[in-house]
């Protein structure tokens, strides 16, 4: 249970929350949404206790989870920072190795077993699996990862550690399609109760059974996922201006009887009780809808197709080392390209081709030689000078405009005289995003290539991206973990993996199911599992040996923590002055464990076969 009562918040002079109430029972998955700026992350905070309220009982129940701010680092193996998450079991681990007492170890492994704790690792590793890791991936050292794949891991220790009260906040910020379309269907069976911030419309439509929004300092609830709110809500914005119109019609009816008699003595008293009862009606209070949030690119030049043409094109970082080869594309002044394709399968490899910002190292490439380029990527926001304002970071692009057109141009996206003399500093996410928007179509360019757009804009502002981009007379290539805006946008789909880049036989959701089937993994119901036995491969590298000798370790010590707690549970039954309903209770305990030794045992024979089936052919070769 989450409970928010007369919550009130303010900072800077600024009221973010006022008398803000919610009440939201065990087990619901709840989006919570709000214009950017509104205070949704600072709710979240309120929560956790780590901001203190002017005013406010927030009450819940059990853990509270959160991804934490800053990636972890260092020398720890993803695989293992998950399994860490779980500080019960980890205690409890620790515990089976130093406890000498029978009964408390006896104590101490029945938990670990109703915990699911020797099942953990499978569990662990398929929702790193989920998230992009694969085997070899989830046992390399953090320190060897970007700070979004290392925002995985945090992603992936909270879902692990299934604490009571799930708190998330835009968790596919650092995700792509792929991880993206497993974590929506992970978090549609999370056993517990989800609050969940995000901008991503099919996300908040396929998890939330409730929509929680924040405006105007206030919180609702709405029944169901974003479109059934955004019907209602629409449906209460009508309602609320019939009854303020009809209020307004009651109340110069009255004022006007009040007017005309209240001078004669015959209708004194009528005309008094009418104005008692224009001073006792309270106004109805009108919901007010948002302003609409606008982006207009400028009128690109016309140019004659192909814009970008390649004939076995090869790209990489490094001589002699491509990361894409073979690469035939055609690129047309009315595209609109997505590119799909796991992070890390050269995406933005492509991307920096395309924007000219990579050079072929083989092959032929054309291009028109008027042909610009805006280059959207989110470095490009950091990298912005804090210091500076909007207006200043596009007159030094546009040296010989006039102030006024360069106001005018902010304008186009949204940075009215309030904002477009506002350091970037004080500008939020989205204000950055828009202001980069406006700095890379400065010179009406014919072709955008848009690497993440999304990532800090809100719903409101996505759908007007959307739009502004079917407006665009040019080119688009699109990168984005956002369904929804893929589908509103993209008419061809680049699907880049294994060095190759094609175009994709099927649609977004043909593509979704494909990878929602190649990454979904159900943890494992046994308490050990052994791992299937592989195709023995020839000269298989000894690196590629580690998972499976891995496995055959996890499963050796699965078998000998039972095998010490069945020992020492026989050293309790032995005891003569052992309480009847207590040996009653060991005796159960007993039989599970030799159950539970017979499916450990096979686990791991089948993980040392596996070992030694696939180390054989490299034995040969070595040979």
């Amino acid at each position: 249970m989450l409970s928010i009562a007369d919550l009130t918040y303010r900072i800077a002079g600024r009221t973010l929350l006022d008398a803000a109430s919610a009440r939201i029972p065990d087990g619901w998955k709840v989006g919570l949404i709000g214009r950017n700026g509104t205070g949704k992350s600072t709710l979240l905070g309120l929560i956790l206790g780590e901001l203190q309220p002017d005013q406010c009982a927030v009450e819940h129940t059990g853990r509270v989870g959160i991804v934490a701010q800053e990636a972890p680092g260092g020398d720890t193996l993803p695989i293992d920072l998950v399994l860490a998450a779980d500080s019960e079991r980890a205690k409890l681990m620790a515990d089976a190795e130093t406890e000498t007492d029978a009964e408390k170890l006896a104590h101490v492994h029945e938990r670990l077993t109703a915990i699911g704790a020797y099942a953990a690792p499978a569990r662990a590793s398929a929702i790193l699996a989920g998230l992009g890791f694969d085997e070899a991936m989830q046992h390399r050292p953090l320190s060897s990862y970007s700070g979004g794949w290392r925002m995985r891991v945090a992603l992936a220790a909270v879902l692990f550690s299934a604490p009571e009260l799930l708190l998330l906040d835009e968790p596919t910020n650092h995700l792509d399609l792929e991880a993206t379309a497993w974590l929506e269907d992970y978090l549609r069976g999370y056993p517990h109760t989800l609050v969940i911030v995000s901008h991503d419309r099919t996300l908040l439509n396929a998890v939330p059974d409730h929509i929680l929004h924040l405006d105007h300092a206030k919180l609702t609830l709405y029944s169901g996922g974003y479109d059934a709110f955004e019907k209602m809500r629409a449906l209460r914005i009508e309602q609320s201006k019939a009854e303020a119109t009809k209020q307004e019609a009651r109340r110069q009816h009255l004022q006007a009887f009040v007017d005309r008699f209240r001078a004669k003595a015959t209708k004194a008293r009528q005309a008094q009780s009418r104005l008692k009862m224009l001073a006792k009606m309270t106004p109805v209070a009108v919901i007010q809808d948002d302003p609409t949030m606008t982006f207009d690119f400028p009128e690109p030049p016309e140019l004659r197709p192909p814009l970008i043409s390649m004939e076995k094109i090869a790209v990489g970082y490094e001589p002699g080392k491509p990361v894409l080869s073979k690469l035939d594309l055609r690129l047309d002044p009315d595209d609109r390209i997505a590119l799909l394709g796991a992070n890390g399968n050269g995406k933005s490899t492509l991307a920096k081709l395309l924007a000219g910002r990579l050079a072929p190292q083989a092959g032929r490439q054309h291009r028109s030689s008027k042909l610009g380029i805006g280059y959207f990527a989110q470095h490009q926001i950091e990298d912005m000078s804090p210091d500076d304002s909007p207006f200043q970071h596009l007159s030094r692009l546009m040296p010989k405009a006039t102030p006024q057109a360069v106001r005018a141009r902010l304008g186009r996206f949204g940075f009215g005289q309030d904002k477009a003399f506002v350091p970037v500093k004080s500008l939020s996410g989205g204000e950055r995003a828009r202001l980069n928007f406006a700095l890379i179509t400065h010179d009406a360019p014919p072709l955008l290539i848009l690497d993440e757009p999304t990532n800090h804009l809100d719903i409101d502002s996505r759908a007007a991206l959307a739009t502004a981009i079917n407006e665009f007379a040019g080119a688009v290539v699109l990168i984005s973990h956002d369904w929804h805006f893929l589908e509103l946008t993209a008419d061809r789909l680049w699907l880049v993996a294994d060095g190759k880049v094609a175009p994709y036989d099927g649609d977004l959701e043909d593509y979704r199911k494909s990878t929602l089937t190649a990454r979904k993994a159900a943890p494992p119901a046994l308490v050990v599992e052994a791992p299937a036995k592989p195709d023995p491969a020839p000269n298989l590298p000894r690196k590629s040996l580690a998972p499976l000798r891995r496995a055959a370790r996890d499963a050796e010590a699965a078998l000998h923590g039972l095998a010490k707690e069945k020992q020492m549970l026989e050293l309790a039954l032995a005891k003569p002055d052992l309480a009847a309903p207590e040996r009653v209770r060991l005796m159960r305990r007993h039989a599970e464990l030799i159950g539970a030794m017979q499916t450990a045992e096979a686990a791991w024979l089948g993980a040392e076969e596996a070992v030694q089936a696939a180390a054989q052919p490299a034995k040969i070769a070595a040979a």
